[in-house]
């Protein structure tokens, strides 16, 4: 029997989830068609970037894909000359930023931060404010920090 209580379109977990699915396509359209890149090695480029070199278990903690996701992405990326594989004693699977990949990062990055001002815009800049503590509280709660979720 359904619950006079519960709306699907009212439920944080559906808005959150709706709301980033419709995110993702939007920003997608930045990096999908003119670098040929999917959400996930999309991911996985944006965080690579930001590290001299990175193992596949610290990207899959990063980009919240599943391993196999993670695993597909870097190999692409590999193919398509963007990362590079390369060795340590700790863990065989480390891989890098080669200077294509550097460049078409380079390349994407005014337009996804083009991307994040107009959607930002809706907002004022202490709405902003609140928005990031809002969603840092969320994410804390979500990681156990806080709260009993």
């Amino acid at each position: 029997m359904a619950s006079d209580d519960f709306s699907l379109s009212d439920f944080l977990p559906y808005r959150l989830s709706v709301l980033a699915a419709q995110m993702s396509k939007k920003l997608s359209k930045v990096y999908g068609e003119p670098y040929g890149l999917s959400t996930p090695e999309w991911r996985v480029l944006a965080h690579v970037a930001h590290r001299e070199k990175m193992s596949v278990r610290e990207i899959h903690d990063s980009v919240s894909l599943d391993k196999p996701s993670v695993s597909r992405a870097v190999s692409k990326l590999e193919k398509a000359d963007l990362l590079a594989k390369s060795t340590s004693d700790r863990d065989h699977r480390l891989v890098e930023m080669t200077d294509r990949g550097l460049e078409v990062f380079q390349q994407i990055v005014p337009e996804a931060l083009a991307f994040e001002a107009a959607v930002l815009e809706a907002f004022s800049a202490q709405e902003r404010l609140q928005l990031d503590d809002l969603l840092a509280r969320l994410q804390g709660v979500l990681d156990g920090q806080t709260g009993k979720a």
